[in-house]
């Protein structure tokens, strides 16, 4: 049985969200969309999320429950912090003139990592739990 590493869903979800913000870039220009922020933002998001996953992957490791409780906040509060710095970054370069329909994209695109995150982590539960 062929086991894929599971950040590679990660890697490829980085490639296809860069691959159509690339290719639709006139037509989000033409409605107002800053395609640099939405790439920036998807690279911010990937980073946040490979951390967070690694985070809990490790506290998997732990054989208590508070080791894993532990991870879970941990692997929270990694991606939270991340994105909150660079929300704040982000207003306070551009004076209060955010392009907000690309910040709600963002906002969709953390909602879209952490599902991926979490699946990919019911995932090797199961996995331990049958090994």
């Amino acid at each position: 049985m062929r086991r894929s590493k599971p950040w590679y869903i990660l890697i490829f979800l980085f490639a296809l969200i860069n691959i159509v913000t690339i290719a639709l870039e006139n037509w989000l220009t033409e409605n107002g969309i800053d395609t640099d922020v939405l790439i920036l933002g998807n690279m911010i998001l990937f980073v946040a999320t490979l951390l967070s996953y690694l985070v809990y992957k490790r506290s998997l490791k732990n054989q208590t429950s508070y080791g894993a409780i532990n991870g879970m906040y941990g692997s929270f509060a990694v991606k939270f912090f991340i994105c909150l710095i660079a929300v704040a970054v982000y207003l306070i370069a551009f004076q209060g003139k955010p392009n907000k329909p690309a910040l709600f994209i963002c906002m969709g695109l953390y909602m879209v990592y952490s599902i991926v995150e979490v699946a990919t982590l019911q995932r090797l539960l199961k996995r331990k739990k049958n090994a």
